[in-house]
């Protein structure tokens, strides 16, 4: 699988929103249960900003994934910490885009003086568990059955990775 990455900007509003949307219809990787504006895109713009953040184009040049860092929480006490969020199209996952993703985060990461990363996913989600467990993450904190979706309770796991 061919693919590179780019600095996530404005030409990727509509793709990548169409990929979260398809989560949002299809599974519980992104916690809405409605099709999502592509005004929302301005808010991934906004939290991601001083902050690594990319698209992942094919060799044919279609944007195929969006990935950022945040910030945890605005306190400068919190500052070594940082939030990964991640959405790859279904017929890209599992050929090692997430983890080149999360392989690069940490190395900038590392620059900014960040040493622990979070992520946040559905109990319902098990394919996300279980890319974070393999890749370093444990489990810190558990929300149970304060999400539904599709008539379903689901937990809302976080995950660190200490690096």
């Amino acid at each position: 699988m061919q693919y590179h990455f780019e600095r996530l900007s404005e030409e990727h509003r509509k793709p990548a929103i169409d990929i979260l949307n398809y989560y949002v219809e299809n599974g519980f990787a992104a916690y809405s249960e409605s099709k999502l504006p592509y005004e929302l895109f301005d808010v991934y713009l906004q939290v991601s900003r001083g902050y690594p953040a990319i698209a992942v184009r094919s060799n044919s040049g279609e944007t195929v994934g969006f990935a950022w860092l945040q910030a945890y929480h605005p306190s400068k006490a919190f500052q070594r910490v940082a939030e990964i969020g991640y959405f790859l199209r279904s017929d890209f996952t599992r050929y090692g885009i997430g983890k080149a993703i999360l392989d690069g985060f940490v190395e900038e990461a590392r620059k900014m003086g960040i040493d622990s990363i979070l992520a946040s996913t559905s109990s319902l989600n098990q394919p996300s568990i279980n890319f974070h467990l393999k890749n370093g993450f444990t489990e810190c904190g558990r929300f149970e059955r304060i999400g539904r979706k599709f008539g379903r309770d689901f937990d809302l796991i976080w995950l660190q990775k200490r690096i």
